[in-house]
């Protein structure tokens, strides 16, 4: 059976609740206002954590899309500048702790590169999580084997050979490899929520789910699937400038998605037959033949 993985004060893996982040990422757009808002939204929605991206864009823009140039609501403006533009800081991120420990819910970031990691070390995370563009950094996986914290591994862009090669450097203790397909929206002949089992097959961890679709009934089928954690990016508004948006879920469906997540982990029951006292009553109404 796969073991369970601690993600702050919570098990998270078998015969646990699924774990449910509210993906913020960078759908803040560098507002520290806005991001406090979905803060708020996505703890009233029930989520049990919010995450953020993490980079140095210096590091994580690739050298050769650093000086295209693109509109964005700060301008016409290089794409490495524009990075810039959308990445919080200390002072902004000193007060997302300050408001998530005020608020009672857990936040965590994916880190995009080893400067990050040293960065985001001083709020003593829950967790620290891969994006998938950085499966294959291995000196990343490195530096976050020194954490001694949970590292959750997303999978998206990567084969099975790569994420073995991964699993390879970090193991699997205190570990959990999330399924995800890369494309934002996903089209549903690409989301392949079989992979989810393919994994639990493949590692004795945890399996999460990082959903990129539009709609919700995707990321409560990978629950009915076995994922023990349920990832969606979060937004205020769909419409909102940003490349993220468009495969985002606004406050109210994240609000169902909790809702329906939940119903599904009370139906998927334990799989032992049995006759319900609720059935008493049509079993001596219905069945003329009794076979003990």
């Amino acid at each position: 059976m796969p073991k369970k993985i601690k993600l702050g004060e919570r098990l998270v893996g078998n015969g646990q609740p699924t774990y449910i982040v509210a993906e913020i990422g960078i759908n803040h757009n560098g507002d520290l206002e806005i991001a406090k808002r979905m803060i708020k939204a996505a703890h009233e929605a029930g989520v049990d954590a919010v995450k953020f991206q993490k980079r140095t864009p210096e590091l994580c823009t690739p050298p050769d899309v650093r000086s295209q140039m693109r509109e964005t609501p700060w301008g016409y403006i290089t794409y490495l500048d524009y990075r810039y533009k959308v990445e919080f800081n200390r002072p902004e991120y000193d007060e997302i702790d300050r408001y998530c420990k005020e608020l009672g819910i857990e936040w965590f970031a994916s880190v995009w590169d080893e400067p990050s990691v040293d960065f985001l070390e001083a709020y003593n995370p829950i967790a620290f999580k891969t994006p998938s563009a950085s499966l294959t950094d291995h000196n990343l996986l490195r530096r976050l084997l020194k954490t001694n914290k949970p590292i959750i591994l997303s999978t998206g862009m990567s084969t099975m050979s790569q994420i073995q090669k991964a699993v390879d450097i970090v193991g699997l203790e205190n570990r959990m490899i999330c399924h995800t397909t890369s494309a934002y929206p996903c089209d549903p002949d690409e989301l392949n929520l079989k992979m989810l089992q393919t994994l639990a097959s493949e590692y004795d961890c945890p399996i999460g789910y990082s959903g990129h679709e539009v709609g919700l009934s995707p990321s409560v089928v990978a629950v009915a699937l076995g994922a023990s954690l349920v990832e969606r990016h979060f937004t205020l508004d769909r419409a909102l400038w940003g490349t993220d948006q468009a495969a985002s879920v606004e406050p109210g469906g994240f609000e169902r998605l909790v809702k329906y997540i939940r119903v599904t982990e009370q139906a998927l029951g334990d799989g032992v037959k049995r006759v319900y006292d609720s059935e008493l009553p049509i079993l001596k109404k219905l069945r003329r033949v009794n076979d003990v």
